[in-house]
């Protein structure tokens, strides 16, 4: 062999050996996931943590100048995403509700439906921890209840903070005597009891046209219901919300001396 056709070989045998070996997917998914391996010495970014505690997120959200119309506004802000469900989630009473979610879902039963389907609705009732917010979805069940007087009874002694139904309550009249805080989008005396079966708990839900994940804050009051997503979002909320209160507290007095709007808008701006 030649020193030129040798030295090509060597080439081409270095450039195999260095080329990177790729490997087809083996389905649709994959190729539609599949993402390139961090570069050696690199990690792949992980999101920021969470600064502040569960119980301090709270408890600003509780503040009475947090209101689910600011809050709405902060969550957009924050995370480019619609917050707030579907304007007709009303209280059934008056008074403002903050907690973490727990979800539960049910569905319309169907006639394949033979064997015995677990309660997930009694179930999240019994294992939420006291504080929690309980957030039922009714599929297809706009018109069927999801909690009445029992349910109510049992959610008040356990400490729940409130109720969430994407779908109905009834017993109303015994709900606001017995002083646990619902949102739902109807009130209906129907039984979910051989209409509707169990789905799943403590999974992601879309409610009233938001998504809410276990563990995320919901906030009701007389406006209505929003969800803050737990984690960073939620901090950079509860930024937002201190901003915002800073701004207004400012923009009333001009608003009273002046008697113009516009005129305390020329000097904080519109958040």
């Amino acid at each position: 062999m030649s020193t030129r056709s040798l030295t090509a070989a060597v080439m081409v045998a270095l450039a195999a050996v260095a080329a990177p070996v790729l490997t087809a997917p083996s389905s649709p998914q994959a190729a539609a996931t599949q993402a390139p391996a961090p570069a050696a010495g690199t990690s792949a970014a992980a999101p920021p943590a969470p600064t502040q505690s569960p119980e301090a997120v709270i408890s600003a959200l509780r503040r009475p100048e947090n209101s689910t119309g600011n809050i709405a506004d902060a969550v957009e802000a924050a995370s480019g995403a619609r917050g707030w469900m579907s304007p007709d989630m009303k209280p059934i009473s008056a008074g403002k509700i903050v907690g973490r979610a727990w979800t539960a879902v049910m569905r319309p039963v169907l006639k394949s439906d033979t064997r015995p389907y677990p309660n997930y609705l009694l179930q999240v009732l019994d294992e939420a921890p006291a504080g929690s917010v309980l957030v039922y979805v009714m599929q297809d069940g706009l018109e069927i209840a999801a909690m009445g007087n029992l349910m109510a009874t049992t959610a008040k002694v356990r400490g729940l903070e409130g109720t969430v139904i994407d779908g109905a309550v009834r017993d109303v009249t015994e709900l606001r005597a017995i002083g646990h805080q619902v949102f739902s989008r109807r009130v209906s005396p129907a039984t979910s009891v051989g209409r509707m079966v169990s789905v799943s708990k403590q999974t992601p839900v879309r409610c009233a046209d938001v998504m809410v994940n276990p563990g995320d804050y919901i906030v009701g009051d007389a406006d209505g219901v929003v969800v803050v997503p737990q984690g960073a979002v939620a901090d950079q909320v509860i930024a937002l919300l201190k901003d915002y209160d800073a701004r207004e507290s400012k923009m009333v007095p001009i608003i009273q001396r002046e008697k113009s709007m516009l005129k305390a808008l020329e000097i904080y701006g519109r958040y």
